[in-house]
């Protein structure tokens, strides 16, 4: 049976809970990305971070990685105002370093809040907004006078948490929705669960987006986008969502493979399969019978996880079960939440 990878010629991989939380690397992540022979883009959508700055922390952490394997939402960002804006025309930076950087690389003149609130005549005509930890009150309100004003407004991501070695923090969404409340408009969105990004990535690798293969941890954005994008897709098990959400998700939010950690990227891979009546995975075998698990095998936890998020998946499009009996289901299986 051949590995997963070689199903495929090149992987678009996330970051933050991926192959790394904060300054620390997800176990196994480095060594399994290392063996792979397919070419790697890194997609985030934390827009911070240069390319450049990302792709040295990634080599810190072990990795071989230029900024040119690394694609972000605030490239994503700029490629979409280039689109509808002049090159020189004046753009709104809001966030980290990283968007001012592919602003300036896409020939903008950038335009900082502190600019703004010292001359009140600048009248930018886009607005590119990504996270940033040093972003304050008063620069979203340069966001909002901008956009109220008719500035073109881009919106890196609207990811609503961020994880960290800490813990989850609010993300880049919380930002946005603060500004949308004031200007009452969308922004246009470009960072996953939005296609932009991964076709970006797709682009840079010249290949088109059904020979890649998109890996991350959250099915909301990395799951979704891949969807919505013509990618198949991988959910890994050691960010944020688990087992037991991904139970109840849509169909366009289920990802191609399940895996625990990014060592499944280089086995053969086991899927779900079933005869109509019962559901199987390696030595898993089980079905729903009055709402309640049969189980005529047990396999291992990513085994019994598959097969069960399959016939779950089976049970819910038939109407025959609701999500909160599917959560009670797979929550024993669930070691990974």
């Amino acid at each position: 049976m051949s590995t997963l990878i070689e199903r495929y010629s090149a992987v678009v991989c996330d970051l933050d809970g991926v192959v790394y939380r904060g300054p620390e690397a997800v176990d196994h992540a480095v060594s399994a990305l290392s063996s792979l022979s397919v070419p790697i883009v890194y997609a985030t959508n934390n827009a911070s971070r240069p390319p450049g700055e990302v792709a040295a922390h990634l080599t810190e952490l072990g990795l071989h990685a230029s900024g040119r394997d690394v694609a972000t939402s605030s490239q994503a960002g700029a490629e979409v105002l280039a689109r509808h804006l002049p090159r020189g025309a004046g753009v709104l930076a809001v966030g980290g370093s990283g968007v001012h950087e592919a602003l300036q690389a896409k020939g903008f003149r950038v335009l900082e809040p502190r600019d703004l609130r010292a001359d009140a005549s600048l009248r930018p005509e886009g607005v590119l907004q990504g996270y940033g930890q040093d972003v304050t009150a008063s620069d979203l309100a340069e966001a909002a006078y901008a956009v109220a004003a008719g500035a073109l407004w881009v919106a890196t991501n609207t990811d609503e948490t961020l994880p960290t070695h800490r813990g989850t923090a609010p993300g880049n969404g919380m930002l946005v929705a603060a500004v949308r409340r004031a200007v009452d408009r969308d922004p246009v969105v470009v960072g996953k669960p939005e296609a932009p990004l991964y076709e970006l990535c797709a682009d840079r690798l010249d290949m088109p987006a059904r020979r890649v293969l998109a890996v991350g941890d959250r099915l909301e954005t990395d799951v979704a986008g891949a969807v919505a994008t013509g990618m198949d897709s991988v959910l890994v098990l050691t960010g944020v969502d688990s087992v037991t959400t991904l139970a109840t998700a849509p169909p366009a939010m289920r990802p191609t493979y399940l895996v625990e950690d990014l060592r499944a990227l280089g086995a053969a891979y086991e899927a779900a399969e079933t005869d109509y009546s019962w559901w199987e995975c390696g030595g898993d075998r089980r079905r729903l019978v009055d709402g309640r698990w049969d189980v005529a095998r047990t396999g291992t936890p990513i085994e019994s996880a598959r097969a069960a998020v399959a016939c779950l998946h089976q049970a819910i499009d038939d109407d025959e079960l609701d999500d909160d009996a599917a959560r009670r289901l797979v929550q024993d299986l669930d070691v990974w939440q």
